[in-house]
């Protein structure tokens, strides 16, 4: 899979062209004065890269920090009145 550059104009004329592109040959970049604009990928690559690995829970097993001994001291006292 290679990767190709084109300019905003270019995109905007082959846009089919950009969309083939990105689902045979890998993402499309587009550039806007020189700068990266944006990028076009296909849709089986946007799913790989937005799927949710694993829930909440999991990632709080896995955190280094779940056995280090790390203590939080809060207060014992009832809430702060507040003036509503």
């Amino acid at each position: 899979m290679s990767e190709q550059n084109w300019t905003v104009a270019e995109a905007k004329a082959k846009f089919s062209e950009v969309i083939e592109s990105a689902n045979a040959r890998g993402p499309q970049t587009i550039t806007k004065n020189g700068k990266l604009a944006a990028v076009v990928v296909s849709p089986e690559e946007w799913r790989q890269k937005t799927e949710r690995v694993g829930t909440l829970a999991d990632f709080f097993a896995a955190s280094p920090l779940r056995n280090s001994g790390l203590k939080i001291r809060r207060a014992r006292r009832a809430p702060r009145p507040i003036k509503l």
